[in-house]
């Protein structure tokens, strides 16, 4: 009898026991739903994950250069007697830039002259001692004759004083020896000059670069001819278009490239201002998310999708930035929702909104 009662006892305790978690578990849910019906959808704007070229944006900062720049340069000893032109002024190629004081090159010219003659004049009394040879038919005899006495009688040396002479009147005149305009002009009228002396600047500015430093790993990313966008630190909202021009095939000692961009349009850009270059290097078949996408959690990347009104939470690999967009290598599918907005504290299944704009 005791045995009966204590097994019915049992279980009552057992049944109740049961009956208690069932409560519980039910109790739980309820309210679980509760709590997630009363936690408001956060409000989210959303953009779709592309699969199409990826713009891979490189910049570099350097200095607008004129690609034809010239030194011109005093090429004789003399007095500056006429300067022609002022830092600023447009000059065509051959245009006259300066002369030099010429009185004595027209003295060793007249004497060069002189000296000429009178050799001629002893080759010619020289030359009638040949007669027979000179009548003859033998021209190789008759050339080697006619050399000899030149050299004999100062003719050779004559004309090479002759020649020299006249290269000097010809260097008191300085020409411009390309088109463009005149910069830093170093030398004043009436300045004693050397040989060898820089004179001025002749800059074309119809045709100007910006050469940068590019870091070595982004440098196979460029290419001849690829298209850039320069833009002026002087403040200029509207970039200038331009493509890569050349290269150098050399690492720095700080790991990095010189590459020169030639702009196509460079009014208002002069030689010696700072610019800013992005050198655009497309990346095929990527897909690609808007940056604002992207945030960071425990120092791992995370991209927010969409499923049934509620956030997912999606652990990607990235790839390249170009500051507007990001390339994303695993993690999500090519035209997933993704959440752009409100989603640094967003949690995983959490209740959202899509905002439309």
């Amino acid at each position: 009898m005791n045995q009966r009662r204590l097994f019915f006892i049992a279980i009552v305790l057992i049944g109740s026991i049961f009956s208690c978690e069932e409560e519980k578990k039910e109790n739980e849910e309820i309210a679980k739903d509760s709590f997630r019906g009363e936690v408001a959808a956060t409000p989210v704007r959303t953009a779709k994950a592309e699969q199409r070229s990826f713009d891979y944006l490189i910049n570099a900062t350097g200095k607008i250069d004129a690609v034809d720049q010239v030194k011109v340069v005093i090429q004789r000893q003399g007095v500056l007697s006429e300067l022609l032109v002022k830092e600023g002024d447009v000059v065509e190629k051959g245009a006259v830039l300066a002369r030099l004081d010429d009185s004595e090159a027209k003295f060793k010219l007249e004497r060069a002259q002189i000296q000429l003659k009178n050799a001629q004049a002893n080759f010619d009394s020289e030359i009638l001692s040949f007669g027979s040879i000179m009548s003859s038919e033998d021209e190789d005899r008759k050339s080697s004759i006619q050399d000899q006495i030149k050299a004999k009688s100062g003719f050779f040396a004559a004309e090479i004083d002759l020649k020299e002479a006249q290269m000097d009147i010809e260097k008191s005149v300085v020409k411009a020896p390309t088109s463009g305009r005149v910069a830093d002009l170093k030398i004043k009228k009436g300045s004693l000059v050397s040989n060898g002396e820089e004179f001025m600047e002749i800059i074309n500015l119809g045709a100007l670069e910006l050469k940068v430093k590019v870091l070595e790993s982004d440098i196979n990313y460029i290419s001849i001819g690829q298209k850039a966008e320069v833009y002026p630190v002087s403040g200029s909202t509207e970039p200038f278009a331009g493509s890569v021009r050349s290269i150098n095939p050399k690492v720095d000692e700080n790991g990095l490239v010189q590459v020169s961009i030639l702009v196509n349009s460079g009014k208002g850009l002069l030689p010696g201002m700072n610019a800013r270059a992005i050198i655009r290097a497309p990346q095929n078949n990527s897909i690609v998310v808007p940056k604002q996408a992207l945030v960071y959690r425990s120092s791992r990347a995370v991209v927010f999708t969409i499923e049934n009104n509620e956030s997912k939470w999606n652990y990607v690999e990235v790839g390249k930035d170009n500051g507007k967009e990001v390339e994303i290598l695993s993690g999500i599918e090519a035209n997933s929702t993704v959440i752009t907005t409100n989603n640094l504290q967003l949690a995983h299944q959490a209740p959202v909104q899509i905002v439309k704009e």
